[in-house]
């Protein structure tokens, strides 16, 4: 492991300073790219218009139209969080805008597999739809959009996904990442995509003269489950993603959020008062995605539409207590895929170029989280396969993978198929993060060709791990109120929160934690006493040592104070 120090342009962090910026903001926004307090300025005002996307106003004017006609309308949506929340984000959009009849359908993980297949387009048919709107799935449905259409459905394709060779016949198609599409976001989720066709949709019917700026209905208080979908889904937190973040944020921390998402924050322990990106990402997040992953994702949703917050907080315990599940089943699962893909390699030896692992008894719904477990303590990108569950498919392997800094995931599967074709049935995702379906007997080759591309695409110094620091910490700035501001601050993929990194002496160190997993530090900061965790490291460490660290505060009998959580060491 290496710790490495972002570069802090001095001019620009001063210059964010003069303006107004608290000082230990003003470097650590210069050094994630930040060149005027400008940029700082979160008002809906700044948001990148609509208009900029390909498509949008040909979705507008087929909703309008739609609208006019009294159609139905059913939204095909994704299993996970991105997909919840832009599923409920256009159901609520299109009631609020006077859509009379909207309803959704989501494909279930195991049954269905991902996105609008022919069989989910003939059940959206069946429903008596007379518009079909996907939420972050769509852009490689070609066969299920030819399906839809087939019907006489007409088909707006809302998406976030990087499309294949082909585009689906959709009637319309917006998606960031279509060719041809100038919108400056690239890295916008699905949600924020659907919450854009709602903008876009309000302006057609302002034109319509439906209603007009002053009567017009208010899409504002969809930001909550915008900004809970963008942060949960890992997409980069650019300019125009982060406004949209703080602005659910900012509604969240005045009580103003839907009944289901102030549900999620009590079975949660957590303070909506006080909510925080890390609060979308590892507490909410994690209680819809279980849903997709074990149950039924219709839960995570009907959760998020609700009005009613009794109704609300029983959604809310079930999907608090499928996460529970889900964390037992990931535990095991976990475990037992570490030992396996550290079989791989001695001891002694790195760790091959890229990790493989499957198991029959593995369960297909946590392949995704326990991918990433393993890409996390290897640094190596990773798939993890199950066998599949769906009737009639049992010979075939659903796999997730994750990768690392410099790895495109979604290229290299798109190499393993083109090399080696057959191998892969059906292919994915993102940069960091993609999905695939191989035959159960082409594993061994698709283990051998992933690890091939990875040899050939990474070098050393791109396996090696790397943690950005932001440099010492002042010890002025090791107070509550400091990390209460840092907190407040809208941090993510992309725009990552501040980790800081120094020399500190070790006092003393102990193992905590039911399973004694967890190392508890106490350790000399800038000549002061100060406590730190490391969650998951049972080694112990030297008496003086190069630590990575971010700020939290902990609380004890009404007293606050400041604690390390430390992210990696330089032995």
């Amino acid at each position: 492991m290496k710790i490495v120090a972002r570069d802090i342009p001095p001019r620009t962090a001063w210059a964010l300073e003069q303006a107004g910026v608290h000082p230990l903001l003003a470097r650590l926004y210069a050094a994630r790219g930040v060149q005027s307090k400008d940029e700082l300025d979160d008002g809906l005002a700044r948001l990148l218009p609509p208009s900029g996307m390909k498509g949008i106003d040909a979705a507008a004017r087929l909703l309008a139209d739609a609208m006019a006609q009294n159609l139905r309308l059913v939204i095909v949506a994704d299993y996970d969080c991105d997909g919840a929340t832009a599923c409920a984000v256009g159901v609520r959009g299109l009631r609020l805008l006077g859509a009379k009849n909207v309803d959704y359908l989501v494909p279930d993980r195991v049954t269905d597999g991902y996105g609008l297949t022919p069989p989910i387009a003939r059940r959206v048919a069946e429903r008596g739809a007379d518009v079909l709107i996907t939420v972050d799935n769509g852009i490689a449905s070609v066969e299920g959009v030819a399906e839809a259409k087939s019907l006489g459905l007409q088909v707006l394709v809302t998406d976030h996904h990087l499309p294949g060779p082909a585009l689906p016949a959709a009637d319309a198609i917006v998606n960031p990442n279509q060719p041809g599409c100038t919108f400056e976001s690239k890295s916008m989720a699905g949600v924020g995509v659907m919450f854009y066709v709602l903008l876009a949709l309000r302006a057609e019917l302002r034109a319509r003269g439906v209603f007009d700026a002053a009567t017009q209905p208010k899409l504002d208080p969809l930001l909550t489950l915008v900004a809970l979908g963008t942060v949960a889904d890992v997409v980069k937190l650019d300019a125009n993603n982060r406004r949209l973040v703080a602005q659910g944020l900012k509604r969240i921390r005045a009580g103003q959020m839907p009944a289901g998402v102030a549900a999620l924050f009590t079975v949660a322990g957590r303070k909506a008062a006080a909510a925080t990106t890390f609060d979308f990402g590892f507490a909410l997040g994690p209680r819809i995605n279980a849903a997709g992953r074990l149950a039924d994702m219709t839960l995570g949703i009907e959760c998020l539409l609700t009005d009613n917050a009794a109704r609300a907080a029983e959604l809310a315990g079930m999907l608090d207590g499928i996460n529970r599940e889900r964390r037992e089943i990931e535990g095991g699962m976990r475990e037992q895929a570490m030992l396996m893909a550290e079989s791989l390699f001695d001891e002694s030896e790195e760790p091959p170029p890229a990790i493989s692992v499957f198991d029959p008894d593995f369960h297909e719904g946590v392949v995704g989280i326990v991918a990433s477990r393993i890409k996390d303590k290897l640094h190596r990108p990773t798939f993890v396969f199950a066998a599949s569950s769906s009737p009639g498919k049992e010979h075939e392997l659903k796999g997730s993978g994750r990768s690392i800094p410099g790895f495109h995931l979604r290229d290299a599967l798109d190499l393993v198929a083109k090399r080696h074709p057959g191998v892969i049935l059906k292919f994915g995702g993102h940069a960091m993060a993609a999905g695939c379906t191989v035959a159960e007997e082409s594993f061994d080759v698709f283990e051998q060709a992933f690890a091939q591309v990875a040899q050939e695409w990474l070098d050393a110094a791109t396996l090696t791990r790397k943690i950005e620091t932001d440099g010492p910490l002042a010890p002025e700035y090791c107070r509550a109120d400091i990390v209460d501001t840092l907190h407040r601050e809208v941090w993510g993929q992309g725009f990552l929160p501040p980790t800081f990194s120094e020399e500190v002496e070790v006092l003393s160190q102990r193992l905590v934690g039911e399973a004694k997993n967890h190392l508890s530090i106490k350790i000399i900061h800038q000549g002061n006493p100060v406590d730190a965790i490391w969650f998951g490291r049972t080694e112990p460490l030297p008496a003086r040592v190069l630590l990575a660290f971010r700020l939290d505060v902990n609380e004890w009998k009404g007293e606050r104070k400041v604690q390390f959580l430390v992210e990696g060491a330089q032995l």
